[in-house]
């Protein structure tokens, strides 16, 4: 039988490098600039699976879309490029995608929740959706009610059937194309890396398709006036390559899909009050924030409903998507 020459000190040593080898990072991307919200609760997430994990797993965070835009990401964690993310569902992939962002579908956050949320209509259809792209839905994270950001005053804010004259950038997706065009603004379909551009030379004098947070992260200095007209709920998605999940043991799979789960609960409590502190943001850097009646917003949501809903089923899938909304209005 070999003796082992090795010491105490370099016996040590070693189990230490097969420790570290043994970690596994997890690159995971958002959207937003470093030191956004979802950049610290990122952060936050880090650490407590590094502790859950016993350090077998941490996250190595890319803000500021530094691994490429959503719709990219979302391609390349598909194929195993990447592994994680917090984002915007990616409609390229899948029109039916466009479910997550239909327009009105909910009126306020209890009712956002039900849908949204664990269980909900919406997230299990998406945790299907995804499951097609090799992709596993961790957790939802709810963000914000859509609004309008303008760069101009506004034109009748609260009444949709009146033309604005108004050119608005709207993300290349239908279903914001189509609500852009029934509250009376003219849309103009811009990718996001050149929307603030748009806005500052007068291509276009606001934007629709995201909210508070989104205009203050990243068009509060060409935002004279902020209407949260509830376009749409916006609900990013933590979603990991099942490659990537089935490489972990099933210890820190398991501790990976509590964190996620604890992540979504934290975020649910608080989404809603950061909606009201971004919008103050955005007053106290000199927009003028557009109140709306009740009134003015279930007629603009009517509106909605029946120009937009028919044409966004027709490009989901017209017996699949009504699937969802029956559920959702049970």
């Amino acid at each position: 039988m070999k003796k082992s020459f090795l010491t105490p000190a370099l016996l040590t040593a070693a189990m230490t490098l097969t420790t570290v080898a043994d970690a596994t990072e997890l690159k995971i991307s958002h959207i937003r600039p470093q030191g956004a919200t979802i950049d610290n609760e990122l952060k936050e997430l880090a650490t407590e699976i590094d502790q859950a994990t016993g350090g077998d797993v941490t996250l190595k965070i890319f803000a500021a879309s530094a691994l490429g835009d959503y719709t990219t990401v979302q391609e390349r964690i598909s194929v195993g490029a990447i592994d994680m993310a917090v984002q915007p569902a990616a409609t390229a992939a899948s029109r039916r995608m466009q479910i997550s962002s239909f327009p009105y579908i909910a009126e306020n956050w209890a009712q956002a929740k039900a849908i949204y949320g664990p269980g909900g209509a919406i997230n299990k259809a998406m945790k299907s959706l995804y499951a097609k792209q090799d992709i596993e839905m961790l957790a939802a994270y709810p963000v914000y009610f859509g609004g309008v950001a303008l760069n101009t005053d506004a034109v009748s804010p609260g009444d949709p059937n009146v033309d604005k004259g108004i050119k608005v950038r709207v993300p290349g997706i239908k279903s914001f194309q189509l609500t852009a065009d029934a509250l009376g603004y003219i849309s103009s379909p811009i990718p996001f890396s050149e929307a603030f551009t748009a806005v500052q030379t007068g291509v276009v004098d606001g934007v629709i398709g995201s909210g508070a947070e989104g205009y203050y992260a990243s068009f509060r200095d060409v935002t004279k006036t902020y209407v949260p007209v509830n376009t749409h709920f916006e609900v990013w998605y933590m979603i990991i390559n099942n490659g990537s999940m089935a490489d972990l043991d099933a210890e820190d799979q398991a501790a990976l899909r509590k964190a996620a789960a604890d992540f979504e609960v934290r975020r649910w409590a608080k989404a809603e009050s950061d909606q009201t502190a971004n919008e103050q943001k955005l007053a106290e850097y000199g927009a003028t924030i557009v109140e709306l009646s009740d009134e003015q917003l279930a007629a603009t949501a009517a509106k909605v409903r029946a120009e937009v809903w028919p044409q966004i089923l027709k490009d989901v899938g017209a017996d699949w998507g009504q699937k969802i909304l029956d559920e959702i209005n049970k």
